[in-house]
């Protein structure tokens, strides 16, 4: 398929709408299917599902980073970097919707396609399937790294059940994801349509809000007693290889905000198209707020010695009353919400595998042995990944280099550069050609600046 060749692709069949299903090659899942495939009528989703949907996509495994991007930038670099991303994703993801709606294309895919060509096609699926494996990972790690524990700089932090039951297998790390992946993500990962999550993503944004209201509690409570010093409000820059650290941050920040490979599905089932943007902005206005409190609140709290995942931070008497108990509630409500996250970022994934594996065969949700197949496969391999990855600042610097930063800002501003249909202003094409640079750039610098301190640490290993 050529980009000359390539006809705009059918839009999906909404509610009052009367075009058909889209054609058996679409990734996305139709929304109505004859009630003899196994599907009841099905109205539209709402505007809240869908903010909520979109807001678990966002609010994820990022979240737990970004207090450490502030200890490596200082405190007001950092929450204006947290803010200009937020600005720059919620433009790319203006630039899709915009060229989504004059091609008539129903997933991301399809869009890269109808300006691409096949090639540009089966890339975005190439790039979704690497962050959301890498993503899945992450939040796999997590959850071990909360319930059984980890090791960082030589110091043992004790997961909630080894703390409240001892060490024992059944404590540990690979039984303990074992177990919630049988119990809690297969059964979640079943689903066929994505606005069946919207109360499990409900719940998970709860569960978010509810980790933020006690970390800002026990941070002010500190304050108010004075247990927390000054925090630093820039970064230490003594030579050159300290300037190249600060570009390690950038990944985190791409990873936190990437959600683009879940709008269409989300657009494709609302019950009103039209309101998509306002979405888009609602979920980015909460999902920034609590990005910026969580990071400001984190970082004041532990300071410079805030983990690459602050979550590990909560295992240590805080100095004030049921220190203990606030810690396990801390941990145990975000695990909680990354559980209830994994099932909205399985979706694509599993949407992307078929249809860059199985283009020319039946939808995905009407070959029940093909959805089976695949869950059960992409679950086993992201459950391996998860032991033996130990660290979540790896696995974000990995995916947040690679694919993340093309699903979120290159890929964007490369359709808008393209302009297949002649509406993308000039302001468009200057900012998508800064997105690039910067994105280019930063990543780059990143790649090297890990690269140097990895044989640099080996180096000083073998002395």
């Amino acid at each position: 398929m050529t980009i000359e060749n390539l006809a705009p692709e059918p839009e999906y069949n909404r509610p009052g709408n009367n075009v058909a299903v889209a054609d058996e090659n679409e990734l996305l899942l139709p929304i109505r299917h004859d009630n003899d495939a196994g599907f009841d009528d099905f109205d539209g989703a709402s505007f809240s599902g869908a903010v909520f949907n979109l807001s678990t996509t966002i609010i994820g495994a990022g979240i737990m980073a970004l207090p450490a991007t502030l200890r490596e930038l200082g405190m007001v670099p950092g929450l204006v970097a947290i803010i200009i991303m937020a600005f720059l994703t919620e433009k790319s993801i203006e630039f899709l919707i915009r060229f989504t709606r004059a091609g008539k294309s129903s997933s991301y895919g399809s869009l890269m396609g109808d300006s691409f060509g096949k090639y540009g096609k089966a890339l975005i699926q190439l790039c979704v399937i690497v962050n959301n494996i890498g993503v899945l990972i992450v939040y796999m790690i997590i959850i071990g790294d909360v319930l059984s524990g980890t090791t960082a700089n030589g110091k043992h932090h004790p997961g909630i059940f080894e703390g409240w039951f001892g060490a024992h297998w059944w404590t540990g790390r690979t039984f303990i994801v074992l177990l919630t992946t049988l119990a809690i993500f297969a059964p979640l990962a079943s689903f066929k349509r994505i606005d069946s999550l919207r109360f499990t993503s409900a719940l998970s944004v709860g569960l978010a809000v509810a980790f933020l209201v006690i970390a800002v509690g026990i941070s002010i409570v500190k304050i108010l007693s004075g247990g927390i010093g000054m925090p630093k409000l820039f970064a230490d820059v003594t030579d050159v290889s300290s300037v190249f650290k600060l570009f390690t941050v950038v990944p985190v920040f791409v990873t936190a905000y990437i959600c683009h490979y879940n709008v269409h599905t989300i657009d494709n089932e609302l019950e009103d198209n039209s309101q998509i943007q306002g979405v888009v902005r609602t979920s980015l206005a909460l999902c920034s707020s609590v990005y910026i409190m969580i990071s400001f609140f984190g970082f004041l709290l532990f300071g410079e010695g805030t983990l690459d995942d602050v979550l590990a931070n909560f295992d240590t008497d805080l100095g004030i009353p049921f220190s203990s108990v606030l810690n396990d509630a801390v941990r145990l409500s975000y695990a909680a919400h990354l559980m209830l996250v994994f099932p909205v970022v399985f979706f694509p994934l599993r949407l992307n595998i078929d249809g860059l594996l199985f283009s020319k065969s039946k939808p995905l949700v009407l070959d029940n042995f093909r959805f089976a197949s695949l869950t059960i496969s992409l679950i086993a391999v992201i459950f391996l990944g998860a032991n033996f990855i130990p660290s979540i600042w790896d696995a974000f610097q990995f995916t947040g280099a690679t694919a993340a930063v093309c699903i979120g800002f290159i890929f964007p501003a490369a359709i808008i550069l393209r302009d297949r249909y002649n509406i993308a202003t000039k302001g468009d094409k200057i900012l998508s050609v800064i997105m690039i640079v910067l994105a280019v750039v930063s990543n780059a610098v990143a790649i090297y600046s890990d690269a140097y301190a990895l044989i640099k640490q080996n180096k000083t290993s073998r002395e």
